[in-house]
């Protein structure tokens, strides 16, 4: 799908009041923000071991630039959550300040990060007083051979290390997000939800998605979300959570008669593209109206020739009212987006 150019749709989109709606009746207000597109590992769905061609630093948003924008999507957009997202994000240096500035918005929207967590133990006290309220930690594997057959790199302990700095800082309930992966990881399921449960951590499966660098990805190789449920089934009572899931992604399983959960986000085989409230901002200033979106809509070039905000608003608004009814990725003409989930942001 092309981005639609400043005049395209014009006519038929909402009004400003109506926020960052869609032709199909969704409103987003859940904004990712991706940071930067590096990552200090390299997780075989997501890039190679050599790693990619970085974004230059002038394309990238300056901090300035990150929290104007930020700001727009908040005040004058609609927009209540905010999740930081890289690559890595704890590799940004002005992360805090970012973070803070964000805090300082009124009205004042959560404020949530996704990160590998190397590093979190010294970083999430500075987190928390800037304004962080809750963080989701990737983690595949609690073995330090599979972790590194699946990340290049040797660093289990230091994310182990990370999570529990979160919890002492505060960052509660820490959310684990887990990819399966056949023939890696997949016999590992159990024991990931015996690790959160006994550190009250909330633990969700997610399908591996068409998002690696490479392009490899094979639907008949993904460990789906029925396959995940069917294996922890075999050592836990999972009964549907009879919480209402909202626009959540996840679907979400009381364990043992609860009060543990346990999520799984089907986005290839159960996809919640109908009840969608996400817009997404890449490291470079772009907006991409849905995670597989072929177009972007550029707001960084917008920005640096002088436009108001409210010039910007109405294109963001735009981008957002050109958005498909779906993934597509049953689809026969599916083409995988031309960045990876390291460009795009989680």
């Amino acid at each position: 799908m092309a981005a639609p150019t400043p005049t395209q749709g014009a006519a038929n989109a909402p009004s400003a009041a109506l926020g960052l709606r869609d032709r199909h009746g969704r409103t987003a207000t859940d904004l990712r923000v991706s940071l930067t597109d590096r990552c200090n590992l390299r997780c075989t769905y997501c890039m190679p071991e050599a790693g990619l061609p970085w974004l230059p630093k002038p394309e990238l948003l300056t901090d300035e630039e990150v929290s104007r924008l930020v700001g727009i999507a908040v005040r004058d957009l609609g927009v209540t959550e905010v999740r930081f997202t890289g690559g890595e994000p704890l590799l940004r240096p002005g992360l805090v300040g970012i973070v803070a500035a964000a805090a300082a918005l009124e009205p004042r929207p959560e404020i949530s990060l996704t990160t590998n967590a190397i590093g979190l133990e010294r970083l999430a006290g500075p987190l928390v007083e800037a304004g962080l309220d809750r963080v989701n930690v990737s983690l595949d594997t609690l073995d330090p051979g599979t972790f590194k057959e699946l990340a290049k790199r040797d660093r289990l302990a230091a994310t182990l290390r990370g999570i529990e700095g979160a919890a002492a800082a505060g960052l509660a309930p820490v959310k684990l997000n887990t990819v399966l992966m056949r023939g890696i990881n997949d016999t590992e399921a159990p024991a990931l939800l015996r690790f959160a449960i006994e550190h009250g951590y909330q633990l969700r499966f997610i399908e591996q998605m068409p998002l690696d660098a490479a392009g490899v990805w094979r639907r008949d190789e993904m460990v789906t979300a029925a396959e995940i449920l069917e294996a922890l089934r075999a050592e836990f009572d999972l009964v549907p959570d009879p919480a209402h899931r909202g626009s959540a992604p996840a679907e979400t399983w009381l364990v043992d008669g609860g009060p543990a959960k346990v999520g799984v986000i089907g986005s290839v085989t159960r996809p919640f593209c109908g009840d969608c409230d996400r817009t997404r901002l890449t490291a470079d200033g772009q907006v991409r109206n849905c995670l597989f979106a072929r177009g972007e809509t550029d707001l960084r070039e917008l920005m640096r020739t002088g436009a108001s905000d409210e010039a910007i608003g109405a294109r963001w608004r735009e981008a957002m009212w050109g958005k498909l009814p779906g993934h597509g990725i049953d689809d026969p003409s599916f083409l995988q987006p031309a960045r990876p989930m390291s460009a795009i942001g989680g």
